[in-house]
């Protein structure tokens, strides 16, 4: 393995413990809520809706969502950032969390699952962020805690979500979501998340495409590097979708009180579209390992190339020197007719260089005609 490659796997072994060290230590008491330092404000904001009205409201207070939670519409309290601890331990009592609970839900390392406690389902999922020019994708952890007539989501950063489609449909009251309850809200966010992976999918098929045209073409360490890279991205990915696609599996089989059957019947869409994603990533695996297959064939084959060129170059000069070897010979032909007589002959040196000139083309064009001047690679092309 090449010096640059293995520094870069153990910065990103290096990093990964570090971001477990910034969520974990032994001698934190359960239940006791461990924000991260880099975290950032709390925000709240609320919709509330049913099918004839709706109002947002933003920066709102713990205590100013309060009214909310007792009408017969819908709210939604999407809560994102996580600096402030006493929003997020209010929150908890004013929803009925508990504190292991309120332990799970902020903590963002958080496997994808699923949690009935009669009154409220508690959903933990991962949301993944299109990456930008010239970086990688981000996923952040976003927690559900479904009520009767309520919804609240945590979101572990506010800079991006993909529910601002879900959102639109609830201020232009598009489609059914503004007759339906909080369970088809939840739906809706969810599929929206495992939507959101396909975007990101996208990138990576054509991320794949150009380092096909490059493996090929002219591969260099820096491409084994971005193999890599692909295919720890991919297995991010595989992490985040594949629980979740069991979370939605439990409430497609198991249900719940506080999800009626024909939500069950979204979820059994949202699930086709998971397994979709699952396969997606799957096949991009298997491509990002059939890139490394090619990298090292092509890497391979060139060096056959060189290792051909070089070959032919000596086998050109082996009788050229056996040739000059032998004329180097200090051998006095006074001495004995049979002492190289060539050293006295008028045309001795220019007879020699013919010859030696004539055995290089010679073996040039043998070599021609066997194909062994010709590029391996572009006789495969034609």
């Amino acid at each position: 393995m090449a010096p640059s490659l293995r520094s870069h796997l153990k910065r990103r072994k290096l990093q990964k413990l570090y971001q477990l060290k910034k969520y974990y230590n032994p001698d934190d008491v359960p239940g006791e809520l461990v924000l991260p330092t880099e975290a950032t404000a709390t925000e709240i904001r609320l919709i509330d809706y049913n099918e004839t009205d709706w109002i947002e409201r933003k920066n709102l207070t713990v205590e100013e969502c309060c009214p909310y939670l007792d009408t017969e519409s819908v709210s939604w309290i999407d809560v994102q950032g996580l600096g402030n601890r006493e929003t997020i331990e209010n929150l908890g009592k004013l929803f009925g969390l508990h504190r292991l609970l309120l332990e799970d839900v902020f903590n963002m390392l958080e496997r994808p699952k699923m949690e009935d406690y009669g009154e409220q389902i508690v959903i933990i999922a991962r949301m993944v962020t299109p990456p930008k020019e010239g970086e990688r994708f981000s996923h952040e952890q976003v927690s559900f805690v479904l009520g009767k007539s309520y919804l609240l989501t945590i979101q572990e950063e506010k800079s991006y979500d993909c529910f601002e489609p879900v959102r639109m449909r609830l201020e232009k009251n598009r489609g059914i979501i503004r007759k339906r309850g909080a369970d088809y809200l939840t739906y809706a966010l969810i599929d929206a998340i495992i939507d959101g992976f396909f975007p990101v999918l996208e990138h990576f098929g054509e991320r794949i495409e150009d380092l096909e045209a490059e493996v090929i073409e002219n591969p260099t360490s820096q491409t084994l590097q971005k193999i890599y890279a692909i295919r720890r991205d991919l297995l991010q990915l595989r992490r985040a979708i594949w629980p979740q696609r069991d979370v939605i599996n439990i409430l497609i089989r198991d249900g719940s009180g506080l999800i009626h059957e024909d939500v069950r019947l979204g979820f059994r869409d949202c699930y086709d579209h998971a397994v979709q994603v699952i396969d997606m990533v799957e096949t991009y695996r298997e491509l990002t390992s059939g890139l490394m297959d090619v990298y090292l064939s092509v890497v391979g084959n060139k060096m056959n190339e060189i290792m051909k060129t070089l070959t032919v170059i000596s086998s050109i000069f082996i009788p050229l020197t056996f040739i000059a070897g032998i004329y180097g010979m200090n051998f006095n032909p006074e001495k004995s007719p049979y002492n190289m007589p060539e050293l006295n002959s008028y045309w001795g040196y220019v007879l020699c260089l013919g010859m030696m000139l004539a055995i290089a083309i010679g073996l040039l064009w043998f070599f021609w005609r066997r194909g062994w001047l010709t590029n391996s690679s572009t006789r495969i092309g034609n």
